[in-house]
Parts: structure tokens; sequence; C-alpha cells
């Protein structure tokens, strides 16, 4: 198999070279080409046509949702048709989210994600479903919801070692219902937040000043209540249904 060739559109050169030789020590993953700027970054992916592109949204000159517009304009040609746009940054207001993806940005993320992560969300990408960051997923979910984005398979990382692809759409009623219904705890629902926050069974405990062993013990609850296969799963039925706010 091939590797997934990627071009980095940073202007911040610490971490885009930092980037760079991170993801040079994947064996998948071939850094193709980088750029500082939007216009430099625009030349860059004309030249290589990568698989995926990593975009910061505040780049100088052309920002990123600009790029990502003309990247997704530029899809009815041969050219970058199969480039797929992965946003990499640190801002999570909803405007910038929902901008990005009106622009045609396939997946979203943070800069302070590890790389093991950001592995998989370029993987994930590559693979034309959506990688979605957990802060900024129940901001999309509403827009699915409303209709205002089209149903997304996203990729929602809870920090777990499976990450599942879920689809995004509505409840059904049967479902809706189970959930009313399911009468989460108090502590449970404390646990659910932070799940759906991207939060490990340690991270739980340690902020809820419990064992590792009780934020099992109230996982277990939560999947059974909620009829839930993984974590993840749980998270995204928390966020549809509306426990999670």
């Amino acid at each position: 198999m091939s590797n997934i060739r990627v071009v980095l559109i940073e202007d911040h050169d610490l971490t885009r070279i930092g980037l760079h030789a991170a993801l040079e020590q994947i064996n998948e993953i071939e850094v193709v080409g980088e750029a500082a700027n939007g216009r430099k970054g625009w030349q860059v992916l004309e030249e290589t046509q990568p698989d995926v592109a990593i975009i910061d949204v505040g780049l100088p000159d052309i920002d990123g949702i600009e790029l990502s517009q003309r990247l997704k304009q530029s899809k009815n040609d041969s050219g970058l048709s199969n480039t797929k746009i992965l946003i990499l940054t640190m801002n999570t207001s909803k405007d910038t989210v929902l901008a990005a993806f009106a622009a045609g940005a396939d997946s979203y993320s943070i800069k302070d994600v590890n790389l093991e992560t950001l592995v998989n969300a370029i993987k994930v990408t590559h693979e034309g479903n959506a990688w979605i960051e957990p802060t900024v997923a129940r901001v999309v979910l509403e827009q699915v919801q409303s209709g205002q984005l089209p149903e997304l398979a996203v990729n929602i990382d809870t920090t777990e070692q499976n990450h599942q692809m879920r689809e995004i759409d509505a409840l059904d009623e049967d479902t809706q219902q189970m959930i009313n219904s399911s009468s989460l705890t108090p502590k449970e629902l404390e646990v659910l937040e932070l799940i759906v926050a991207g939060c490990n069974n340690a991270q739980i405990a340690e902020r809820l000043f419990v064992t590792v062993g009780t934020v099992k013990t109230h996982v277990r609850s939560i999947l059974n209540k909620l009829c839930a296969n993984d974590r993840t799963q749980a998270a995204v039925r928390a966020l549809r249904s509306g426990l999670v706010d």
C-alpha cells in the first residue's frame, strides 16, 4: 500500500517544522510539501496534488477557510479532486468550525493533540471519513440535526484505543425514547460529560476524585443504559439526544 501523501500549510515555523519532523517518522505517511502562508500553500497543493492537506485557519494573505474553499471548487477538475482537507487549528469557535466545513473541510482537529491521534485523524480523513475534535463535535452535530450540514461518517476521538466510525444523523424515535428513560444518575452524567470531552478513565478518576475502578463501573452502567456498544457510540448518542449540552 502506498503512503499517504501530506502537505502542511502552517504559518508558525516551529509548529510546521515540528509536525514535519514528527510525521516523517511515520511509515505510512509522506510529507510531500509545506508552506507558511495561503498563497504559497495553494501553489504547493497544485504542484504536489497530495492525498491530505493539513491546513491552519489563521494563515497570512489567503486564510485557511478561503484556501479550503478554493480547493473544494477545484475538485471539479482532475488535479486536486482527491485531496482531503484536515483543518488543524487552536480555534474552536462555532463560527470558525461551521465556516470550515461549509468551505469544504473534511476533518477538524486542534493543534494540541498527540502524534498518535493526529496520525489517526490523517488516516480517517484519507479514507473519506470525517474526524472531528470532541470539543467541537456538538457544534457539528447540532448543524447536522438542523439540516445545515449533511450527514457525516464521523470519527469522534474519545482517546480510547478503539476508534469507531459512527454515522451522525437523527436518532430514531425508539432510541430517543430509550435514552430519555435511561435515568442516568448525576454521577453517571458527570462521567458521560467527561467521556464526550475526550477524557480517558484515568483522567475522569482524577477530575472526580474517585478510583479508576469506580469510573469503569460507571462507564459500564452508562453503556448499558444507553444500549451503546462502546464509549464512542455513547458519546454520539449523548450529544444527539441532548443528554450532554
